[in-house]
């Protein structure tokens, strides 16, 4: 019997005696050749057109759709501008702001990574004085790559690259570290003192303010700028503030970190594309170079950090501090000189809006629920953090949201759970270092871990973040002394005292030993930002009140039945059901009484609330410490605002007593 040649081996059929294929090894048949030799089908496709694996790469990527041509003040010059003189003038623009003021010409600049291959380099720089008066120095000699206005998947490719400390966590999101500082750094924050900010800005004790000389300024100004002149490239974004056009300011960041241009990317208001291209000249320009410190030598300079505002040349430089929140608060500063001055009041607060138009604004420090009161899935939000009031109504300054993220969970807020996702910086977070889950309990870092997304990451913000003119007010505070009542409404003139005091109660430490609630003091709710005197903005907010028919709310949601230690907190849900009553106009219907020494007009019922909690001496089995508590609260009150009684509000002073009036009374 003939011995067979064929085996078969996984589905082919190899042939011992049949047909030899190259170099006289045999040649293997499919089952299908077997079955079908004339059928043969496979993926195989015309070779690509690339010889270098770089040539590849560039296939990978498709341009961008061209942008419409500019329209508006420019004309038809504008229609027929090439996009190669788009991007020229958009580099004479940022050489002109990288500029340094003792040189004769601005950076050599030209878009793009300096590790990218094959770029068609379009390079500027701008002249500023006669070169021949100057000697020439190394940083004319290179070029300063600019990386603009990238998108978040370009910023995190450069952030995964190129700085240590950058992940991908599990949910997409940019875990990044801020450095050596987690949190802002208020005593190395100052502003310029010129002949025009003497006059307009709040100077003294209480202030926030501390000066610095335009000399001073300019010195620290210098040293940032060589830094990032001497860097291979810089981020720069181009952005706006404030969501109503009539308004807007145009911002510039000029940054090294991708991720500080990820975080001004999600936190201001990001362009279109035609934007873009007629964005021009900005109002105000950050020059951040937080991984260089200043010359602590420096005149009024107090450690190597130094946050400077120079509010005539709109101008902000960050040194020694890489806490990428110093960006947004200095630019909030700015919108609070700036604003005013337009006669726009500008506000720390939260904003929503319910289905049928009406607005509320919500005023709070940390730990009083202006976020998770100001968060209803019932109303559309508006803003979480800083807005404005015009005659047009209210806009959110801000294009996103700057989340606490400590003890995080997404049963509790689940709205910010999810908006943590691709494109979310996560500063100073730790996470499982296999599988890139986020432990929002772990303190290992700092305990200020945060968030910033875009606002749109919040299913019912209303874009545009405008709203018309608010109805209520709500000055939010939680009492640990536990006497004032969980709701009071307000008269104009005690919204404005209750504005300026900005009250909160913190309980102490128990590492100190200390027990006793710590009363807490931020002027207009937000003392740390605000350039001008406290009173001008409340004045402000009475006058656009009393205009637009907005009622103010006192709402309390810390302690009732005692103090801390002995008392219960206000629970939630009777908070919940109080601002439920403000926003339908339930309660401006109710029948109210009036408190002793603060003369707070409360609610005798409202819905879903024990009526006996209402008035907060019925809570208090010891009637007499109730009283001593009081009136401890009350002189903690008038102490506080002595440093206010001297400025002077409205014609002849009237508006001053006024305030004082509304104020404790014993």
């Amino acid at each position: 019997m003939a011995q067979n040649n064929r085996a078969e081996i996984g589905g082919f059929n190899y042939s011992r005696t049949g047909s030899m294929g190259r170099h006289g090894l045999p040649k293997i048949q499919t089952q299908l050749e077997k079955s079908s030799a004339e059928v043969c089908h496979d993926d195989s496709t015309t070779p690509v057109k690339a010889k270098t694996i770089d040539e590849l790469h560039s296939l990978q990527k498709k341009k961008s759709q061209p942008t419409t041509p500019i329209t508006g003040s420019q004309g038809a010059f504008a229609a027929t501008m090439s996009e190669e003189d788009r991007h020229r003038q958009q580099l004479q623009s940022i050489s002109a702001s990288l500029a340094s003021l003792t040189r004769e010409t601005g950076p050599k600049v030209v878009k793009g990574d300096p590790k990218s291959d094959g770029q068609k380099a379009t390079h500027v720089e701008h002249h500023l004085y006669d070169a021949s008066l100057f000697g020439v120095s190394d940083s004319a000699l290179k070029f300063t790559h600019i990386l603009y206005n990238l998108s978040p998947a370009e910023l995190y490719e450069q952030a995964i690259k190129y700085e240590k400390g950058s992940f991908i966590t599990a949910s997409g999101a940019l875990a990044t570290l801020s450095g050596a500082k987690t949190g802002r750094s208020p005593r190395d924050k100052r502003v310029v003192k010129d002949e025009e900010t003497e006059k307009e800005l709040w100077w003294g004790k209480g202030s926030p303010n501390i000066e610095m000389d335009e000399h001073t300024f300019l010195v620290n100004r210098e040293r940032a700028v060589d830094y990032l002149n001497s860097l291979d490239k810089v981020f720069v974004n181009d952005q706006f503030l404030n969501w109503d056009p009539q308004h807007r300011i145009k911002v510039r960041i000029v940054s090294a970190r991708a991720y500080h241009s990820l975080f001004m990317h999600n936190m201001c208001i990001r362009p279109t594309p035609e934007e873009l291209e007629d964005f021009g000249t900005p109002d105000f320009t950050i020059y951040n170079a937080g991984q260089f410190p200043c010359n602590r030598y420096t005149h009024h300079m107090t450690s190597s950090t130094s946050v400077d505002l120079n509010l005539s040349r709109r101008e902000m430089v960050i040194l020694g501090t890489q806490y990428a929140g110093e960006m947004k608060k200095g630019l909030f500063s700015v919108m609070h000189y700036l604003m005013p001055k337009r006669q726009i009041l500008s506000l720390h607060s939260g904003c929503n809006m319910g289905k049928g138009g009406d607005v509320a604004l919500f005023f709070g420090l940390s730990g009083t629920g202006k976020t998770t009161l100001s968060t209803d899935h019932n109303r559309y939000l508006i803003g979480d953090d800083e807005h404005c009031w015009s005659n047009n109504g209210v806009s959110n300054i801000e294009g996103g949201c700057y989340a606490k993220c400590i003890d995080l969970s997404k049963d509790k807020e689940p709205d910010i759970w999810n908006a943590i996702k691709f494109g979310t910086v996560l500063e100073n977070v730790v996470f499982d270092e296999y599988n890139r889950e986020v432990d929002y309990s772990e303190k290992s870092v700092t305990e200020n871990t945060r968030a910033a997304y875009p606002i749109e990451y919040i299913p019912n913000a209303k874009i545009p973040c405008v709203g018309p003119h608010p109805k209520n007010v709500i000055l939010l505070a939680c009492d640990a002394f536990g006497v004032l009542p969980p709701v009071s409404k307000l008269s104009l003139a005690q919204t404005m005292y209750h504005f300026i005091s900005g009250y909160t109660a913190l309980v102490a430490g128990t590492e100190d030993g200390i027990k006793e609630p710590q009363a807490t003091f931020s002027a207009c709710f937000g003392a740390a930002f605000i350039m001008m005197h406290p009173t001008r903005y409340a004045a402000m907010l009475a006058e656009k009140m009393q205009k637009h028919g907005a009622t103010g709310w006192l709402v309390n949601t810390g302690w009732s039945a005692g103090r801390y230690g002995t008392g219960n907190r206000i629970k939630l849900a009777y908070t919940r059901k109080i601002i439920d009553a403000i926003h339908s106009g339930d309660l401006l219907n109710a029948t109210y009484t009036k408190t002793e020494v603060f003369g707070l007009e409360i609610p005798t019922e409202i819905e879903g609330v024990p009526s006996e909690i209402l008035d907060p001496i019925n809570t208090w089995s010891d009637k007499k410490s109730y009283k001593d508590t009081l009136l401890h609260l009350g002189g903690l009150f008038k102490k506080n605002f002595e440093v206010f009684t001297n400025h002077k509000i409205g014609k002849d002073n009237k508006l001053t007593g006024e305030i004082l009036a509304a104020g404790p009374n014993f």
